[in-house]
Formats: structure tokens, C-alpha cells, sequence
């Protein structure tokens, strides 16, 4: 994992019981999954909004906000970036048409 996102991982993590008044991720964590995923959402439809105005300093804000949102919500699911890229590496190799294809869900 980068580094960027072990040491952003790690902050969440720290926030996470700080109080909602002086951490923002503490207030997301405070108003719970609905609410964070609700954020999610939103990031990325301001993602794909921004890639749409062929401006990639707007992306890659937009893009940076989408990360850190998405993290939270791994967090407060008990997902680990960790996980989320060993599954990455388990599809490693795998056509994307076979790997959707085999999902049971």
C-alpha cells in the first residue's frame, strides 16, 4: 500500500474516537454508515462530474475527496485498505467479463 494511504488509514483510525467537534472524521464516524456512505456518493458523482470538465486539477481534487470518503466508509465496515487490495491482487489476471461472471451475488 502507499505510503500516503497507510499513514491516511491510520489517521481515520486516530480520529475516529476524537470528538466530533473539533475532528470531521470524527463527526462523519458520529453520524454513522448511512450518513458516510450518503458522503461517498456525492464524492463520486463530483468525480465523475469533474472528469467531465477535462480539468485534471478538478479531478484530481475531486478524485482525492473520493479516496478519503471511501476510506472512512471502508473503516466503519472493518475493511482495511489492506483487503480491498488483496482482493485487487486476487482478480490479478482475471478477465474482468470471467471475474463478474463468477461473483454469486
Amino acid at each position: 500500500m502507499s505510503d500516503t494511504l497507510s499513514r491516511l488509514e491510520m489517521v481515520i483510525a486516530e480520529r475516529r474516537g476524537a470528538s466530533s467537534d473539533s475532528s470531521y472524521v470524527a463527526s462523519l464516524f458520529a453520524k454513522g454508515r448511512e450518513k458516510i456512505a450518503q458522503k461517498v456518493g456525492e464524492e463520486a458523482t463530483e468525480t465523475v462530474i469533474a472528469s467531465l470538465s477535462g480539468d485534471p486539477a478538478k479531478l484530481t481534487a475531486e478524485a482525492a475527496d473520493l479516496l478519503f470518503h471511501l476510506l472512512v466508509l471502508l473503516a466503519e465496515g472493518g475493511v482495511s485498505v489492506d483487503d480491498v487490495l488483496a482482493e485487487l491482487d486476487r482478480r490479478d489476471g482475471i478477465s474482468g467479463i470471467a471475474e463478474k461472471a463468477s461473483r454469486t451475488e
